[in-house]
């Protein structure tokens, strides 16, 4: 599956069935996962066949079913811990996709003491992705009209509406939405308006303008107001 038709595609899904993962699917997973550590620093992990993180009440509350796979977004405690676990979290959730596989952002419904992932000493597991064989492919998302999402001074070129199409089909908290994109000249900032969660959201939202548009902002390269 090509990576815009996995964008389009990708909606979080809690409910999953019984059926184990291909061991050439996890070896492709586990691939993007080294390399997304070997840029970011992170420490993210892949679970398979552990059911106890999703077992109790707030899985129950949070309406997960079936959830037996899990990859945990863990890296050390820095300032930008949150946006860089967003942005390379969903790069690793649109390879699920491409692989075939669905997934759901998961921040508080699951229970940390019980997952069976390594956090080392300075370290942080922030959330996790459920994955796995949806009972379903879950349903697209509301999305806040792009003028409420953007602001561009003079004309918008393609490139960059295209990144903002991609933007709006970006998973967030609670579906908030609380960032606001701007361009000036070629300068593209993002910041967050608030609510939970809004530095992961960042990132998120970052990777999508990137795939939607072609440029590289995540970075260096990237202005940011936050």
């Amino acid at each position: 599956m090509e990576i815009h038709e996995a964008i389009e595609k990708r909606h979080s899904v809690r409910s999953y069935l019984d059926k184990s993962i291909p061991a050439d699917i996890i070896s492709q997973l586990n691939h993007e996962i080294t390399e997304c550590n070997r840029e970011s620093g992170l420490h993210i992990q892949l679970v398979t066949g552990e059911p106890e993180a999703f077992s109790g009440f707030m899985a129950h509350y949070g309406k997960f079913s079936g959830v037996r796979n899990y990859i945990a977004l863990i890296g050390r405690k820095t300032a930008d811990l949150d946006e860089k676990i967003g942005y390379y979290g969903e790069r690793i959730a649109i390879k699920a996709q491409q692989l075939g596989l669905n997934t759901c952002w998961v921040a508080m419904t699951f229970s940390k003491k019980k997952s069976r992932c390594i956090v080392n000493k300075g370290e942080k597991l922030v959330c996790v992705l459920s994955l796995g064989y949806g009972k379903t492919q879950g349903i697209a998302h509301k999305s806040k009209p792009m003028e409420q999402l953007c602001a561009v001074s003079g004309k918008m070129p393609e490139w960059f509406r295209k990144g903002m199409e991609s933007v709006m089909l970006a998973p967030t908290a609670m579906n908030q939405q609380k960032f606001l994109f701007s361009l000036n000249a070629e300068n593209v900032t993002v910041k967050s308006t608030g609510g939970f969660y809004s530095k992961v959201d960042l990132g998120i939202v970052q990777y999508h303008f990137e795939v939607g548009s072609g440029r590289k902002i995540f970075g260096t390269a990237f202005h940011k107001n936050i």
